[in-house]
């Protein structure tokens, strides 16, 4: 029997409305260090959260499909999980959350 893997939590802080999409910093947030994504969609009808959610599986490089939010669909501060086989993404985003 195959089972679908859990997949990794992502703790992530939104920033809607920037200018533009950036992937990258990190937030003392209350899921944990989480990775700073700011999109240029408004926080209105779930827009921000699918762009970020396509933002992130972009920066990760690893298919949108595998994101899928689980926590903070009205909140900045929100709870992806990738479910991706751990790789390079992982160490990817590491480096993302550590980068200025």
């Amino acid at each position: 029997m195959s089972r679908r893997p859990a997949g990794v939590s992502v703790p992530v802080r939104v920033r809607p409305g920037a200018g533009r999409t950036r992937v990258g910093g990190r937030y003392e947030g209350p899921h944990g260090p989480a990775l700073i994504v700011a999109v240029g969609a408004p926080a209105v009808d779930g827009k921000a959260t699918e762009a970020v959610r396509r933002a992130l599986a972009g920066a990760l490089g690893v298919r949108p499909g595998e994101v899928s939010l689980r926590l903070g669909a009205t909140s900045r501060d929100k709870v992806f999980t990738v479910t991706a086989a751990p790789g390079s993404w992982t160490e990817r985003l590491a480096d993302l959350r550590d980068s200025g």
